[in-house]
Formats: C-alpha cells, structure tokens, sequence
C-alpha cells in the first residue's frame, strides 16, 4: 500500500513539473502573454472559443499556483505585474498576433447574458427614465427597493428618473438581477474575459486594450488639425506648414499694405474702392 502512495504521489509531482515546462515552453515560443478570467464562462463556450481561436492562441489552464510558478521561471522582465492580474478562475494565453487584434476578436465573439445574483457589474448598470411594459401593482414597490423611482403613465408603469441602479464591480444582489431580469436587460456577457496581455516588459489592461477605433482616429485628426495650427501660428516651418505659412503670410502683407495705402497691383483695386467709399460719405 505504502509503495502505491508514493508512486501516486511522484506522478501528481511530475505531472506538476510536466505543467510548469510547458508553461515556460509557450513563454519562450510566443511573445504575447495573456490572462484570461474563465470564472463565468461555461465549458461549451470555451470549447468553442478555444476551436474559433485556434491557429491564433494558445490557452493554457491549469493551478494559479503553478502558472504562478512558471512565469517566475521564465525570468521575463516585468513579468509580475501581469501575474498581478490573475482574478477569478485565472488561464494563459499565448499568441504572436497584435494585443489590441486580439482583444478585438475576443470581444466581438461575447454574447450579452443576464446578471446572476452575487456577479459584479462590469460596467455602470444605467436604467433610462422612460415608460415600461408593466401595468401599475407591486412592480412600483420592487423598483422603489432598489432606488428606483417609478409612478404611473398612460396606464403603464414608468421609471421617472434616469437611475444608476449598480457601479461598475459593484456586486448585483437578488433583488437587483430580479428587476434586470424582468426588464430583460442583459448586462453581463458570455466569453472570454482577456484581463491583461504582456508584451515586452509593459502590461496592457483591458482598459487600454479596449479600443474605440472610430474615436480614436478622430481623436488623432483632431490632435493633428491642432498641431498643424500651432506650428502654423508660432512660425515652425515643415514640409506640411510652409505652404499654409507663405500664404498666411502673404495674406497679411496685403492686408496691411491696403490699409497702409500702398500701392501695388494687387493692392490698387481695393485702395481705390475704399477712397471711392470714403468720398461718396462725405458727399452725403
């Protein structure tokens, strides 16, 4: 019996050993690590995101304390702010595509889920003032409990005032998924939850993963419409400001050079118009 235990024992410690070497292995072979939270994520839906995925990532699942371990191992500059990032039921992800795709494929593939009671919020749960399905009875003293304030209009209960009714991570208690639940407002999602992605020493977190492209260009041809102003203002010659600046400045010269009364040929024109103007007044 004694001899059986120990074999059981030296295999679960290789099998640990086996673990922690392919961990180091990935780490070694791919250069964007992940951290994946796969605490509301079922089975099927992993099953399915791991087959969508595949020949991109490579998602590896096993004891924190062993993933942990191996990523100590593998010596990787600043690799302990992403171990900081393990919530949850945490796994690794290991990809040579770009951190922002990535994300961006992850997060197209969630599908929106009710909330269960005692999951946090991952976002502001923001209700709209506006009229509601229901016909006036105890609904108006559910949403009260919550914060909510409700009357009557048309013959249809109707929230009065746009309400905040959970912070993003708060916790959504019974009462509040009840209320989600029977507005059919599904606040949560169904996926992969990618928390951070190292790459080179820096941890990206999902909030500078999550990219809104659209604003984001317009935030940049904004930044450079400002730029090239100020360049343009404070007189700094490039290749995009010296033409706008030789016009601007070509622009001022005839400016003052009309009100100066200096004649040239572009200037006579608005000279004599202006004198016209200025004898017709003293005619009147």
């Amino acid at each position: 019996m004694k001899k059986k235990i120990n074999e059981k024992t030296c295999k679960a410690a290789q099998s640990k050993k086996d673990k922690v070497k392919r961990i180091k292995e990935l780490a070694k072979e791919f250069p964007i690590i992940g951290i994946l939270n796969l605490e509301t994520l079922p089975c099927a839906q992993l099953q399915q995101m791991r087959a969508k995925l595949r020949g991109k990532v490579e998602i590896f699942m096993t004891r924190k304390l062993l993933m942990n371990r191996a990523l100590t191992e593998t010596k990787l500059p600043g690799i302990e702010k992403l171990q900081a990032c393990m919530i949850g039921v945490p796994a690794l992800i290991f990809t040579k595509e770009n951190p922002f795709s990535i994300y961006k494929t992850i997060k197209k593939s969630k599908s929106p889920a009710p909330a269960k009671p005692g999951q946090k919020a991952p976002r502001d749960i923001v209700l709209p003032a506006g009229p509601t399905p229901f016909a006036p009875g105890p609904i108006i003293s559910e949403f009260a409990a919550v914060g909510i304030i409700a009357g009557v209009e048309g013959g249809k209960v109707a929230i009065k005032k746009e309400t905040t009714i959970v912070r993003e991570g708060q916790e959504i208690n019974t009462k509040i998924a009840g209320i989600l639940s029977k507005l059919s407002i599904m606040p949560m999602e169904i996926g992969l939850d990618l928390v951070a992605v190292y790459e080179k020493g820096t941890v990206y977190g999902k909030n500078v993963l999550d990219i809104d492209e659209k604003q984001f260009m317009t935030d940049i041809t904004q930044a450079a419409t400002y730029a090239l102003n100020l360049a343009v203002e404070a007189g700094i010659f490039t290749k995009e400001t010296t033409q706008l600046m030789v016009e601007k400045a070509a622009r001022e010269a005839l400016s003052l050079a009309e009100e100066a009364d200096i004649m040239t040929k572009d200037t006579i024109p608005k000279i004599l118009a202006k004198a016209e103007a200025q004898a017709s007044a003293l005619e009147k």
